[in-house]
């Protein structure tokens, strides 16, 4: 990319979270992710640098090295020029959804980090004349907290997500709670991840969304966004999975597609062949790892309809699902039981500011950093190096359970022989890859002095 030729015309919105805004090339599969803040809250050009430095470092040292080399892309810092990241400001203000426009995009470092641009496949199995479809799933949390330090009894019952779905819909940002529970998802069981993804899909909020060579097709952006239609979506997606065999459309058409776009997610998010260390975490999900939340209307759909809620199935080890898992699983202690320990750290550090450098709490994220995380110990000693470790464990933790995977699909040809093969029940196939994660990396909020 050359950043001394840019205009911002060739960039357009393409989403935005609560610390960071996304724009997209038109023709280039590259997209440039800037820093956003209140506007009565500045930064120096050093520090928007060192902290999007941190996120690529993060990125490559850390969750590269739990989920393998590929299923995290990095990215690079770049600087641009500072009129076009004003007049760029200025041409997607409008398509910013009102409920995040309380932060503004940062305009005076011209500091930004540039990705690829992972709703588009980039890679020379697929020909660039076939569409591409790709799927964007934010899995959340997928277990319950089973810390003696959890004192709410309603969170060993209930699921993190299911509890924020009423705390969302009382607030107002969104319309209706989703019937889609995390649990379910990491089940691995094949009824129930359908179940959860169908779920995603009837309710999508910002937890899933749909793209059509790099376009989006479907999901949501908060409560003001319009309903989902199946129908419009089973339009699209027909060609994908139907290509000929006389579907024209009606219930039945829009029925089969995406029974059939559920069926090829799961059988991408339950395989993977790319090595990473979050296996060696732990043996398997074990005691911790899913079982039912009893805020999921599965059970409920399921005694209805007069049959046995089955039993989990348990994750491939191979599989993203599982890696993210064990990476989520590394909150050892939930919030509550974490609290007192973070306070010792910041208790310490008003003490002995000069000890931050040496205690690596702004960075740098490096081997050093990453081998301290292994430690999976609960006895406490003490020490301010115990509660560290504990409390930098909880901010990877919660990076996995904020992470996008995203899925991309391609039509295969029917000779060709390299790639994976998704078989669907028309005889058309479909090539998968599930190589992508973006991550943001979560920030310890009391020891920078305030939110990020």
């Amino acid at each position: 990319m050359d950043e001394g030729k840019m205009d911002e015309n060739e960039w357009g919105y393409h989403g935005e979270g609560n610390k960071s805004l996304v724009v997209a090339h038109a023709q280039r599969c590259v997209v440039l992710r800037f820093l956003k803040f209140p506007p009565s809250r500045k930064k120096t050009s050093e520090e928007i640098f060192q902290h999007l430095q941190n996120i690529v470092d993060f990125s490559k040292n850390v969750m590269k090295e739990f989920l393998g080399e590929n299923y995290v892309h990095c990215g690079e810092v770049v600087q641009l020029p500072l009129d076009f990241v004003k007049q760029l400001c200025l041409k997607i203000q409008s398509e910013r959804p009102e409920s995040r426009c309380d932060k503004d995009l940062d305009t005076f470092s011209g500091y930004a980090l540039c990705l690829p641009n992972l709703a588009r496949l980039q890679t020379y199995r697929f020909a660039e004349h076939r569409p591409i479809l790709c799927v964007e799933i934010k899995p959340k949390c997928g277990f319950l907290p089973l810390s003696s330090g959890v004192t709410h009894e309603v969170k060993h019952r209930v699921c993190r997500y299911c509890l924020h779905q009423h705390l969302k819909v009382a607030t107002g940002k969104w319309k209706q709670i989703s019937k889609y529970c995390p649990l379910d998802l990491y089940s691995g069981n094949k009824q129930r991840m359908h179940f959860a993804l169908k779920s995603l899909l009837q309710e999508a909020q910002n937890n899933l969304k749909i793209f059509k060579n790099g376009e989006l097709i479907y999901g949501c952006t908060d409560a003001r966004s319009p309903v989902a239609d199946w129908n419009e979506l089973a339009y699209h997606l027909k060609p994908f999975f139907f290509p000929s065999n006389g579907l024209a459309g009606g219930p039945h058409c829009t029925r089969a597609v995406i029974r059939e776009l559920v069926r090829v997610i799961t059988r991408v998010l339950l395989s993977g062949s790319d090595k990473g260390w979050a296996g060696a975490l732990r043996r398997g999900p074990g005691p911790r790892g899913p079982r039912v939340c009893e805020a999921s209307p599965f059970g409920r759909s399921l005694h209805r309809q007069g049959k046995n809620s089955p039993e989990c199935s348990g994750l491939p080890k191979g599989c993203l699902l599982y890696k993210t898992l064990q990476v989520q699983m590394l909150d050892l202690l939930d919030i509550e039981g974490l609290y007192p320990l973070y306070r010792r750290v910041e208790r310490y550090l008003e003490e002995f500011p000069e000890e931050r450098k040496t205690l690596q709490i702004d960075g740098p994220y490096d081997e050093a950093f990453y081998q301290k995380l292994l430690d999976l110990s609960t006895e406490d000693d003490g020490t301010v190096a115990f509660a560290l470790t504990k409390v930098q464990q909880y901010r990877v933790a919660m990076t996995a359970k904020d992470c996008s995977i995203m899925i991309a699909l391609s039509p295969c040809l029917q000779d060709s022989r390299t790639a994976a093969r998704w078989q669907a029940w028309s005889g058309s196939e479909t090539r998968s890859d599930v190589r992508r994660v973006q991550l943001k990396y979560k920030k310890a909020v009391l020891f920078s002095g305030g939110p990020p």
